[in-house]
Order: C-alpha cells, then sequence, then structure tokens
C-alpha cells in the first residue's frame, strides 16, 4: 500500500477532530473522503501532508511515517489546498518557477518542465498573466500545474472544485480524469460533491465526525442499499402497512419525506401507492452516495449542508418480516 493509516488521531483541546481512523491507499488509485465541513476530511489530509502532527496513531506515506520523516513524505507528495494560495502579482509561470525554487527542482529542465505542467492543465496561452487576471477555475488549474512540479508520486486535492460554477467544475473533473491517465499518480480528494465522488473515485471513505464509517468504491456501497429509491411527499403515512410489503427493504422519514428502498420499485411503485395513502408527489430514482449517506449516518449529506447549513437528521423505521 502507498499510504497506510492505523489509528490516525487528532485532538484539539477537548475537541477530537479526527477519531482513530483507519486507511489504506493503493498506488494508482483515486481515493475520496467524503463527508460535511467539519467531519475532519481536511484534518486527516493535513496529517498526511505533514501540516498538522497526529495526537495519536500511525500513518505512512510512499512507506515514510509522517512523524519522523517528514521531510521524505513531503518531497513524495503535491497538494493543493482548499483556500487559493498564489501569489496574485505574479504570473502563472512565475509562481511556478518560485515553486520549483523552493521545492530544489532542477535549473537544467525547468522551463521544459514548467511548459509541461502548463500544457496539462490547458494554460500555456495565459502563462504571463498575473494570477490576479485569472477566473476561479483557472486559478485552481495552475495549482494543480504546481503540486505537479517536483513529479510526485501523490497528489492531495482538498476540495478540488469548492465554490466554482457547475460549468467549471465539469471541466475540472475532466482535468483531473486526464491527469490520472496522463501521469498515473495516486490522488487522494477530500470533497462533500457526491458526484464529484462517485465520478473520480475508484473508492471513498465516509467520514462523519471523525470517524471513518464505511470504505468501498462508489458503486458496492450503492448496491449494498438493496434496491431503487421511492421519494414520496405524504401527509399522513401508513409506515405500518408498508413495512408489510416483502419488497421494501428500509424506511426512512426525514424532512417530512418518506424514503422507500425498494426492490424493482418500478413494477411494485402502482401497490406501494395503493397502500401509503394520500401521496402529494413522488420520485423515483436509483440510489446515490448521498443515499449511501443516509443508510450509514441517518442523515442526508446535501451540498447546502456540507458547506454550512443544517443537517436532515432520518428517523429510521425497521422493516420486521
Amino acid at each position: 500500500m502507498l499510504i497506510e493509516v492505523k489509528g490516525l488521531t487528532k485532538r484539539f483541546g477537548d475537541f477530537t477532530a479526527v477519531d482513530s481512523i483507519n486507511l489504506s491507499i493503493k498506488e494508482g488509485e483515486v481515493f475520496g473522503l467524503l463527508g460535511p465541513n467539519g467531519a475532519g476530511k481536511t484534518t486527516t489530509l493535513h496529517m498526511l501532508a505533514t501540516l498538522l502532527k497526529p495526537t495519536d496513531g500511525i500513518a505512512l506515506v510512499n512507506g515514510y511515517d509522517v512523524v519522523k520523516q517528514s521531510d521524505d513524505v513531503r518531497k513524495s507528495i503535491g497538494i493543493v489546498f482548499q483556500e487559493p494560495s498564489s501569489d496574485d502579482l505574479l504570473t502563472g509561470y512565475e509562481n511556478l518557477r518560485l515553486h520549483a525554487l523552493m521545492y530544489g527542482v532542477p535549473q537544467a529542465n525547468l522551463r521544459k518542465k514548467i511548459h509541461e505542467v502548463l500544457e496539462l492543465v490547458d494554460l500555456v496561452d495565459r502563462k504571463d498573466d498575473q494570477v490576479k487576471k485569472y477566473s476561479g477555475g483557472m486559478r485552481r488549474r495552475l495549482e494543480i500545474a504546481r503540486g505537479l512540479l517536483h513529479h510526485p508520486k501523490i497528489l492531495f486535492l482538498d476540495e478540488p472544485t469548492l465554490g466554482l460554477d457547475p460549468q467549471t467544475r465539469e471541466h475540472m473533473w475532466k482535468y483531473i480524469e486526464d491527469l490520472v491517465k496522463k501521469k498515473k499518480i495516486t490522488i487522494i480528494i477530500t470533497t462533500h460533491y457526491m458526484e464529484e465522488a462517485d465520478r473520480l473515485c475508484d473508492r471513498i471513505a465516509i467520514i462523519d465526525h471523525g470517524k471513518t464509517v464505511v470504505i468501498d468504491s462508489p458503486e458496492k456501497l450503492k448496491s449494498e442499499l438493496g434496491g431503487d429509491i421511492v421519494s414520496m411527499k405524504i401527509r399522513k403515512p401508513n409506515l405500518k402497512a408498508i413495512g408489510k410489503l416483502r419488497y421494501v427493504k428500509k424506511i426512512d422519514r426525514t424532512n417530512g419525506v418518506v424514503l422507500l428502498t425498494v426492490e424493482n420499485a418500478n413494477k411494485n411503485l402502482p401497490e406501494i401507492l395503493k397502500t401509503i395513502g394520500s401521496v402529494e408527489s413522488v420520485e423515483l430514482h436509483s440510489p446515490t452516495l448521498n443515499d449511501v449517506f443516509l443508510h450509514f449516518t441517518g442523515r442526508q449529506l446535501r451540498e447546502e449542508q456540507a458547506e454550512g447549513g443544517f443537517w436532515e437528521r432520518a428517523t429510521t423505521y425497521k422493516v420486521r418480516r
């Protein structure tokens, strides 16, 4: 394994931000840490990048201990922070050159190397513009280029598309996918965007209150739900009668909406509607990572909540046979 984490913990006074997590990440893998703000994703990333010292536990990155061999770890990684960190007054090229000098990139091929990473993120034509003239998406691409400049084995991306509009986010995903194909490096992403984790990651760890709740591929996690999701707005649902239907695997109720996990929902929906009572609206969809998050944590992970809003806690009704 390229990254091994055992019992990794970070406490700030009486507050435990990361609570004894365990991770094993393979070389060449795109691994996602999925959860809301405050779940411990960025703290975990900062410990792996040697920016924070763990309170307890062990973390090996490229075979190096993050505490005892921090210099070797830093040589092995690149990192793109959640907040922009490029110098606004310097050009894109100047930012990359400054970074190269700090990391001791050999001068002999420096110009060629800078051109290579600028080409990878499609910024060759804007390399001589000041960064303050860049859009948000261009800044993120420049910082990815900066993170790749010293040939790292591992690239950490902390909320890489946070604050970007949907079109720019889509473009950023394409750049990350191309990066994986061309560079074949290991990428660790923190995100609260379900679609982002689903599209980019080979495996994800769902993080909740500093703990790893579950780890697997998005496909396997969604398949664990065992059916389609039927979402209905109902004033007085007959949940007891619904629970007796053999194809209804799980019932959740959150924010006035009843969520059913149903086998072969297309076929069985008419009987459900007949049984449940007066329905204001109904929606049927295949399981998403938001449904997975609800399944494992009892809460929904919505983008507006992940950015600082309120959780919606679900009441789960056990289906008895």
